[in-house]
């Protein structure tokens, strides 16, 4: 299993246009191989992480280059401002799992 994670610093008193954004695009990820689930989580000040589990790195690289990737990446353009700085991706192996399948 594969974990994808990108961090997102907001501008204060945008959070909840953040959110927003988030809610009204399509993700196309239900109709991707290997695609488990999503999440997208808030934390403080500002901060919030996009996670995807994925059964693979090799299925989440395959969405990094599909259709439905440029499909949903292209509305997800969000109001300039709205973030700090760049998203940091990160990717992790699953090393060990309890719980939700």
């Amino acid at each position: 299993m594969y974990i994808a994670m990108n961090r997102f610093q907001i501008a204060p008193g945008r959070e909840d246009e953040f959110e927003e954004a988030w809610r009204r695009r399509e993700s196309y990820l239900d109709s991707v191989p290997g695609f488990l689930s999503f999440w997208l989580l808030r934390g403080p000040e500002g901060d919030f992480i996009s996670c995807s589990r994925w059964e693979s790195e090799a299925a989440f690289k395959a969405w990094t280059e599909s259709d439905a990737f440029r499909k949903a990446h292209s509305q997800a353009r969000l109001p300039a401002g709205i973030m700090s700085g760049p998203p940091r991706f990160t990717g992790y192996h699953v090393v060990l799992s309890q719980g939700a399948r």
